[in-house]
């Protein structure tokens, strides 16, 4: 873009003006104004999307779960936490960083996951940004550098929809592809839009001893990517529970993400801090 060019032509004067300035602060301050100036004038290239989980390329096609394998994808952990720097971009309105700050703070009183805001030295961390027709999506687990979250303005800047989000970053898939679904719920692939089948294959997965949890954040709805109006999810049972539209992590979400972290020495929480931090 335009202003991205002049941006990029005035840099290299800034930093020999820094430069002339002996002292290790002003080059900090030239690096620390470097990287806001990018991240804010540069536009973010959209990845593949499998529904709302975004993959590096086009020949990874069903990202594997986290909690198959754990190898690469967990954020590492530091003592008794897990710290995961995180940048909000200021398109956002003040109310909608609050949405996203109080998602971010549900996972920090109810598991051993910390968000902490990010700093120019940090090389791994998480953005939370806006585009227009960017959707809602994130990447499965943790990846190297910035790691991009999706929540466009006007749709998915919502309390459940960051949860969400981030359960997908901290390495969860959605609940109705667990290894075990088939004994839960019926698919219906002739009422899916074909382009969009492969987002209810069934996945191998570490369900980590924990129910199949139809009130998951991660459940999809019984019409999710209907091509016909006809439900694409039936659960089974007598009578057929609800599921998919989950306002907040469920009990077994938050003991998942404990467990996956050996989350340890830790008050067990249910949902009930969830419901008075909702309302």
């Amino acid at each position: 873009t335009i202003a991205t060019n002049c941006i990029m032509l005035l840099l290299p004067l800034f930093r020999a003006q820094c430069l002339t300035l002996k002292g290790s602060l002003f080059l900090f301050f030239y690096l620390f104004l470097l990287s806001k100036i990018l991240f804010l004038f540069a536009e973010i290239e959209m990845p593949v999307l499998h529904g709302d989980i975004a993959v590096a390329d086009t020949t990874y096609k069903n990202a594997e779960p986290c909690t198959a394998t754990e190898k690469g994808c967990k954020w590492p952990k530091e003592g008794r936490y897990v710290y995961v720097p995180y940048y909000i971009s200021p398109d956002y309105t003040q109310e909608e960083q609050n949405i996203i700050i109080r998602g971010m703070r549900s996972f920090n009183q109810t598991t051993c996951i910390r968000f902490i805001p990010w700093n120019p030295s940090v090389r791994n961390y998480i953005s939370f940004f806006t585009q227009p027709n960017s959707g809602c999506w994130s990447y499965l687990g943790r990846q190297k550098g910035v790691q991009h979250i999706s929540l466009e303005r006007g749709g998915c800047v919502r309390y459940s929809t960051v949860q969400h989000e981030i359960l997908h970053a901290l390495g969860f898939n959605h609940e109705q592809v667990r290894s075990d679904r088939d004994r839960y719920v019926r698919i219906l692939f002739n009422n899916i839009k074909r382009k969009q089948q492969y987002n209810f294959q069934k996945k191998r997965t570490n369900n980590l001893e924990t129910p199949y949890d139809f009130s998951s954040v991660m459940h999809y709805n019984k019409y999710a990517f209907s091509k016909n109006g006809l439900p694409t999810i039936e659960a089974k049972g007598d009578p057929a529970p609800a599921f998919g539209n989950a306002r907040q992590m469920s009990t077994n979400d938050i003991i998942r993400v404990n467990k996956l972290y050996r989350c340890s020495k830790l008050k067990t929480y249910s949902t009930f801090y969830l419901l008075c931090e909702y309302v």
